[in-house]
């Protein structure tokens, strides 16, 4: 009888058997293997399985063996645990720079490191379907291109787009080439930031990963190293807000008491926090000052009041009463038309 063309496969398919197949709840016994490799058109006898199995081992593939009624095989531990699974499958489906098809794909790969079993333990993790996500698909390639350019130490150029009214792109600056030097990639607020060196504004800036278009490196070396050097990246986020920049000042902030670990998992443990009293506490901070900061206090309310500077403080005052009057202006044109009484 001639042999099956994937004969000399024989070992390679007897692995992905036993990963595909296998786990503690569900071992495999010899003949099963036979079976299943009958199916691939490759013949196999009882005592070959036991020299593939010791070969896979020797390998490095955690075979272990098992006895109740009947002598089963299966892969013990493997590169990624079902825990850390789950936490990449879950990592994936709630990013929102993801695509909706590029986050089933991503997570049918996932999958593909666990057994046929767990894997069904991971599906039941995904609810994507109505979820808010990008809806540019070129994001992946934007980040490798970005990369690329930050290792080989070149700036790059790209068209920089918006949305309109109407959901379609439009380009900034009428479509104008941006020439910048990349220096690092940014996760804040579920969106992928460039952080670049804009040499014409001698400042660095901001860059939406997904809204950069047309991405090429150019032969130019990049520009702002010393710039660079001088940033703290690890805590560079904690005093930027939505990555939007504004003028850096020491802001002196008064919290009710509960907010404290709100304040700390936005800044870190390694600020300093000074009660007042049982109710109250204080920081004083380095923060870019932009319309997301003031944005940012008013999301807590009364609960959070801003001490100094003076400026800052007054600035805060006077968006407070800008909303306030929009808000005014509307309840007493809704008076004069519905007069009470």
């Amino acid at each position: 009888m001639p042999k099956s063309p994937n004969q000399k496969l024989k070992l390679l398919y007897l692995m992905r058997i036993l990963l595909q197949r296998t786990d503690e709840a569900h071992p495999m016994t010899v003949a099963e293997m036979i079976s299943a490799l009958d199916a691939y058109g490759i013949s196999a006898e009882r005592k070959s399985i036991y020299a593939d199995l010791e070969a896979l081992r020797l390998f490095g593939v955690d075979i272990v063996q098992t006895k109740s009624k009947t002598t089963g095989y299966y892969v013990c531990s493997r590169d990624f645990e079902l825990p850390e699974l789950k936490l990449l499958v879950d990592s994936v489906q709630s990013s929102k720079f993801i695509t909706e098809k590029k986050t089933f794909s991503l997570i049918k790969k996932i999958e593909n490191l666990a057994s046929v079993y767990d894997a069904q333990l991971l599906q039941r993790q995904v609810y994507v379907r109505g979820r808010v996500k990008s809806m540019n698909e070129s994001v992946y390639y934007n980040v490798d291109e970005i990369s690329a350019a930050i290792n080989a130490d070149r700036a790059i150029q790209f068209k920089y787009f918006e949305y309109t009214v109407n959901k379609q792109h439009r380009f900034r600056k009428n479509g104008a080439i941006y020439q910048v030097s990349p220096f690092a990639l940014i996760w804040d607020d579920e969106n992928y930031y460039m952080l670049g060196w804009d040499a014409a504004a001698e400042m660095f800036k901001h860059y939406r990963v997904d809204k950069m278009s047309n991405i090429e490196n150019t032969k130019s070396a990049r520009l702002g190293k010393d710039a660079f050097d001088k940033l703290n990246m690890s805590s560079y986020s904690d005093h930027v807000f939505g990555m939007f920049t504004g003028d850096e000042q020491v802001v002196k902030l008064r919290f009710a008491a509960h907010l404290v670990g709100a304040v700390i998992d936005r800044f870190g443990k390694d600020i300093m926090i000074i009660p007042q009293g049982e109710e109250h506490f204080t920081v004083s901070l380095k923060l870019a000052v932009s319309p997301q900061f003031y944005g940012w206090v008013f999301g807590f309310g009364n609960e959070v009041e801003i001490l100094s500077p003076a400026s800052v403080r007054a600035e805060m005052q006077q968006r407070l009463l800008q909303v306030a009057g929009k808000y005014q202006k509307q309840t007493d044109e809704k008076e004069k038309q519905c007069p009470l009484g």
